[in-house]
């Protein structure tokens, strides 16, 4: 055996032009990078406030998809000295979703939550941010036509630009607000504004540091609020007779984004007691006369 191994080793020469250097002439290899997704890009899969690579799969926005990402940003300091993604409600996710809130709208063409669209900020998982990702996603998606269930839907065709048509058929526009057996809201589909209806979008009131409405006379504070856009959107004085014009609707999104810092709340005004066939907007008093009961 040891006369074998000596013939090998013999003849264990270098070719032409080698040196035997195994090191010699090659580039050092990098440190490794993170996935990191790409904006304007549609994708299949439902959103999802934590994002892992396997379940990023990209789509042609001119088929069915579910989100859409309007922009990619990357946590700033503090929140990206920490040992795992921002908690909901934390100071680095409420500047992450303020940031994707006006992205968003410049995105669209247009206030996003003057149509049938929601936002929403997907992150790292935590054993990609412990890899060291460090971004975050700002996805926007379209909703059902009807208005109070929130429904997520698929789409064909992006986002991009869709609001700054003046009739885009996402906006909010009029609703037939159907009563359930026990007098209150049980559906809100939408409707044309020059067919049978008995509601209407106003505008989005801001409604501040006030806390996410659970008591009633939380909510009354919420519909005043609305109220006082309904008045400068007919064309009524906002009084103490405004109650007898109009019910009212006060539409804020889900505690969940309430955390986020989203205090934007969709106002819609309500005649119960007639069928609209138009538009109330400036239409004035007596468009929209008091029904003392």
């Amino acid at each position: 055996m040891s006369v074998l191994t000596a013939a090998l080793l013999a003849g264990c020469g270098n070719p032409g032009g080698v040196d035997g250097d195994l090191m010699n002439g090659w580039a050092a290899i990098g440190a490794p990078t993170g996935f990191t997704p790409v904006p304007a890009t549609c994708h299949l899969a439902n959103f999802s406030a934590s994002g892992s690579r396997a379940a990023y799969e990209e789509v042609n926005c001119e088929l069915k998809h579910r989100t859409e990402t309007v922009y990619v940003g990357k946590y700033p300091s503090p929140a990206a000295e920490a040992t795992e993604p921002p908690a909901a409600g934390s100071a680095g996710a409420r500047a992450a979703y303020q940031v994707c809130d006006a992205r968003t709208t410049a995105y669209v063409g247009g206030p996003w939550r003057t149509a049938r669209l929601w936002i929403g900020v997907t992150q790292p998982t935590r054993a990609a941010w412990t890899g060291g990702a460090r971004w975050y996603r700002c996805e926007v998606l379209e909703t059902s036509s009807v208005e109070d269930d929130g429904g997520l839907v698929q789409r064909v065709g992006s986002l991009r630009d869709a609001l700054k048509e003046p009739k885009s058929a996402l906006l909010l526009t009029c609703y037939s607000v159907q009563l359930d057996k026990n007098g209150e809201i049980g559906t809100m589909p939408a409707a044309p504004c020059a067919a049978a209806h008995n509601a209407e979008f106003v505008g989005v009131w801001d409604a501040g540091d006030r806390p996410y409405p659970k008591t009633s006379e939380q909510w009354d504070q919420f519909h005043d609020g609305c109220r006082g856009l309904i008045a400068s959107y007919t064309g009524v004085p906002d009084d103490e007779d405004l109650q007898y014009r109009a019910g009212v609707v006060s539409l804020p999104g889900g505690e969940d984004v309430w955390q986020m810092g989203d205090r934007g709340v969709r106002c819609y005004l309500w005649v119960n007691t007639s069928t609209l066939k138009s538009s109330l907007k400036g239409k004035g008093k007596d468009a929209l006369p008091v029904q003392y009961q």
